[in-house]
């Protein structure tokens, strides 16, 4: 198959790229994932949008932009929720008008609307369909991508349990994917942390029994299933973790509400970091140095006692 599909690196795909890039392979496609964000690509992106969006939003259109003339296809998910009470960002919901309508690129597109009876496997489906695949095909792509898809996540899941049992100050990052996994927004934080030896936990790595109940302790009406993912590891780790480290994209609605809910309701130490043009890291880098500074001290004064 000569027909290259592009995917964004950018909001959906730190959730769910990979299996969406092994399912296009698995068909027989090449698949080309847009690089490592980096100023370029977030110039490219602010161009075009306005200044309402997100950076997380701007991300991901420079991303677009990028793939535009080296793909025959780029694949732009509408993704609306998975239940009526596990809504997603808006922002999933509009990319794929956005991108419909700022770039003249043909598009790959599925829905996911739970509410509607609208599932991924059925979307991809049709796509696959559309490009020319067999029923037998697809599903046996789908099957075998899905399978690959649980054991990364099993190993991220288990890289993040090591780190809890560490001996180092261990801080829960509380933050969407594809804003602390973003090479341009987070990457440094990360380098920074891992500078100082301390130990980093993926609050939307820590699997949860009842995402629901769990998240309820914090905030006990929520209906974003992003947000719930993230608030809810925090009631069963408070007392494993030395802090808890909010960050997010500004100027992000659902952050600062569920954020801010949090914050009032956590026992131990905690910041929240809001990021938007990341070109220098010196007044985050000396927020940090305060933050851990206090971690420091706590963790100290705890094994005296």
């Amino acid at each position: 198959m000569d027909k290259v599909i592009g995917i964004p690196r950018g909001l959906y795909y730190y959730s769910n790229g990979f299996f969406l890039k092994t399912f296009f392979e698995n068909l027989g496609f090449k698949v080309l994932v847009s690089p490592q964000t980096n100023q370029t690509i977030y110039e490219m992106g602010e161009k075009i949008a306005n200044d309402e969006m997100c950076s997380a939003l701007k991300i991901f259109l420079g991303h677009v932009s990028y793939l535009q003339d080296k793909v025959d296809y780029i694949l732009i998910p509408r993704i609306d929720n998975y239940g009526i009470d596990n809504q997603t960002c808006t922002n999933f919901l509009a990319i794929y008008d956005l991108v419909r309508n700022l770039f003249s690129i043909p598009l790959l597109n599925y829905n996911i609307d739970y509410t509607h009876h609208q599932l991924e496997y059925d979307g991809l489906y049709k796509i696959g369909r559309f490009l020319g695949y067999s029923s037998i095909k697809i599903h046996h792509a789908y099957q075998k991508s899905l399978l690959s898809f649980q054991q990364f996540e099993k190993e991220k899941i288990r890289q993040n349990k090591i780190k809890l049992y560490s001996k180092n100050i261990k801080v829960l990052l509380v933050s969407h994917p594809y804003v602390i996994k973003d090479a341009y927004l987070g990457k440094s934080i990360l380098s920074y942390f891992s500078k100082n030896n301390i130990d980093y936990i993926f609050s939307f790595e820590i699997p949860t029994f009842n995402i629901n109940k769990e998240s309820s302790y914090y905030a006990s009406s929520l209906y974003w299933k992003v947000c719930k993912e993230q608030i809810a590891p925090i009631h069963q780790l408070e007392q494993t973790i030395d802090g808890i480290l909010f960050i997010s994209s500004f100027p992000c609605g659902l952050d600062s509400l569920v954020n801010e809910l949090v914050l009032r309701k956590v026992k131990i130490p905690k910041m929240n970091l809001i990021l938007d043009d990341v070109k220098t890291l010196t007044g985050i880098e000396t927020r940090l140095e305060s933050f851990f500074d206090i971690l420091i001290e706590r963790k100290k004064t705890c094994l005296k006692k």
